[in-house]
């Protein structure tokens, strides 16, 4: 399909989310990828979940393909995929359902599990359950300190913490607890962070990320220097497939499609751990997609173009 056979490509970004900030930089890189490329581009802030002023919003920009860069809640947890398939409006990334399942970190490891990946072992916590009896519950079922809490929809490393001890217990749920009604309390698993993006169905080169802080959090995410990534990691070729392999699986089980980003840890004793799978992630020109994707050739502009192009071929 030519460049000029596209349409009107309507660049999603901000939204209502604790991503936002990321959001509109990924939005921001896509849209000037797209124009240098000479498509007819139009850069569309989301502001509010309200879905009749979204859907006013998008008839008004008259868009014949919309190009995902909506991180977090809203974005990428099937809302606006819902609004866009009722306007019949094709769009990059995962559909409706898969974007739900994803972001959903309970809902998804199960499944993961269920098809025999590993995950860490956890247990979920509702706001309304009592954070005094936490220690006493999870040590009741084997798990020991340091912990990871997390909530259980939320990206960027959001609300995340690791906890070394029962006294910083009640403080991590509460962080967490800002931004989501259930979490998720882990067991830490020592090793090296990976993560490996797909592309239609291809895994790209395993990275490995090397935070100077003690864990990728936001701050290491989005701080420039604070975090080294090796791309492709450097790992024996047996190791990097079953890495790879593992990628592959996650993203297939929750019927993931275009592109996505899976993070995992590689443990000391070399088990593949799956985190979770992250249907739009990061989109700037040194985010780790991009960054696998240039490793093997594909510029930022051409990896656009191709997440536009399975938008109008069914998401392959």
């Amino acid at each position: 399909m030519a460049v000029n056979k596209f349409g009107r490509i309507g660049v999603l970004m901000g939204g209502p989310s604790a991503e936002r900030k990321i959001s509109l930089k990924s939005g921001k890189a896509v849209y000037e990828a797209l124009r240098q490329l000479g498509l007819e581009v139009s850069a569309i802030d989301i502001k509010t979940e309200n879905i009749r002023e979204n859907i006013r919003l998008l008839k008004a920009q008259r868009i014949d393909c919309a190009f995902l860069a909506l991180h977090g809640r809203f974005g990428e947890d099937g809302s606006m995929q819902g609004i866009l398939d009722s306007l019949k409006i094709p769009y990059t990334g995962s559909g409706k359902s898969a974007s739900r399942l994803a972001m959903d970190k309970v809902a998804s490891r199960r499944i993961l599990k269920a098809h025999g990946l590993t995950v860490p072992r956890y247990k979920v916590m509702e706001r309304s359950s009592s954070s005094r009896n936490a220690c006493a519950e999870l040590s009741g079922i084997g798990f020991s300190f340091p912990l990871v809490v997390k909530p259980a929809q939320q990206g960027s490393s959001i609300g995340l913490s690791i906890v070394d001890k029962k006294e910083k217990l009640k403080a991590a749920l509460a962080a967490a607890f800002r931004f989501d009604e259930r979490v998720l309390i882990e067991e830490y698993i020592a090793g090296r962070e990976v993560t490996v993006g797909i592309l239609h169905n291809r895994a790209l080169p395993v990275i490995e990320i090397v935070p100077k802080k003690r864990f990728f959090d936001y701050e290491a995410k989005y701080t420039a220097g604070l975090t080294d990534y090796i791309v492709p990691a450097k790992l024996e070729e047996k190791i990097a497939g079953k890495i790879k392999a593992a990628a592959l699986s996650a993203h297939r089980l929750l019927g993931c499609s275009g592109c996505s980003r899976v993070d995992m840890i590689l443990s000391r004793d070399n088990l593949v751990y799956v985190l979770e799978v992250n249907t739009i992630p990061g989109f700037t020109s040194t985010s780790l997609v991009p960054k696998a994707a240039k490793a093997i050739g594909i510029e930022f502009g051409q990896l656009c173009l191709k997440l536009i192009k399975s938008a109008y071929n069914g998401k392959a």
